[in-house]
């Protein structure tokens, strides 16, 4: 078991909403990059039940059981700078912890992958440009 970092302020859980986004059959992972300003290494995780999957009881009842589930495969799937949102689904507390377990997995190691994919992308991007960048630069000096 291990300790992780609390999402707690609503800019950081709206940012998490505004960028990945992945849904599974007992929860919704969301996922954005932490702010460079901000000076955390380690990923933050947040957690939330709406009001229309249930009473207070059940909705304390689904975030425990979320916890649960990060507090085991955290050190092992959470990317560093990377902020989480897992927001729980109708049938989060009343399903088998071995599926929440899965689903959780599954949903973090697909917003990982997102990210990897969008930064190798930003990379590629980045070399282009700077290619770009530079050959204009020639054509210019040839110029003139």
């Amino acid at each position: 078991m291990s300790k992780f970092l609390i999402l707690k302020k609503r800019r950081d859980f709206l940012r998490a909403a505004g960028d990945v986004t992945v849904i599974y059959e007992h929860v919704i992972v969301q996922a954005a990059q932490a702010l460079p300003e901000e000076d955390h290494k380690q990923a933050r995780i947040g957690f939330t039940a709406t009001k229309k999957v249930g009473h207070a009881y059940k909705r304390n009842r689904m975030k425990r059981r979320m916890r649960a589930v990060v507090r085991e495969i955290y050190e092992k799937y959470a990317k560093d700078y990377l902020d989480y949102v897992i927001v729980a689904r109708r049938d989060t507390d009343s399903c088998a912890f071995k599926e929440l377990r899965k689903d959780i997995k599954r949903a973090i190691r697909k917003v990982n992958k997102t990210f990897i994919i969008r930064n190798a992308e930003n990379d590629k991007n980045k070399k282009k440009r700077k290619k770009r960048r530079q050959s204009s630069q020639n054509i210019d000096n040839i110029t003139n």
